[in-house]
């Protein structure tokens, strides 16, 4: 399979939002058969073995004194791993000492920039959490 598949949390939310689209056009489904979908859409043959293949994902492993790029709030960046903690499998908890500081305002009418970030990142290397236009807040390339 190409496809890189979502969290299981992202897999979720793509089945509520297609429950949701469909009901907006005259076809109700049930949970159980969008997580169904979904699964196919990815290349599963159901829910149980994506969800499966989510949960077998192996975790990032990154460790104090590593160099990383990637994305904070859509600004790219390139840092130092300064802690790392297991959050729960599959999932840590990073601090990072940026190389140079990045601005996290979009307004033009002000700044703020970070020169430390810390956040929570999962299996494909980003957070859960996502920025107004479906961005990840955090994300680590490999």
């Amino acid at each position: 399979m190409n496809t890189p598949f979502p969290t299981a949390q992202g897999a979720k939310d793509q089945a509520k939002r297609l429950r949701a689209k469909m009901a907006a056009k005259g076809q109700k489904i049930g949970h159980a058969k969008s997580l169904e979908l979904i699964a196919h859409r990815y290349g599963f043959r159901d829910w149980n073995a994506m969800s499966a293949a989510i949960a077998a994902a192996p975790a990032p492993s990154w460790a104090p004194g590593d160099r990383v790029t990637g994305k904070y709030l859509s600004q790219p960046f390139r840092a130092t791993v300064v802690d790392v903690a297991l959050v729960r499998p599959g999932w840590v908890r990073v601090g990072l000492d940026l190389d140079e500081a990045i601005d996290v305002v979009a307004f033009d009418s002000f700044s703020n920039h970070r020169s430390r970030i810390r956040g929570t990142v999962g299996p494909k290397g980003h957070s859960a959490e996502h920025t107004s236009d479906g961005h990840p807040q955090l994300q680590l390339d490999f």
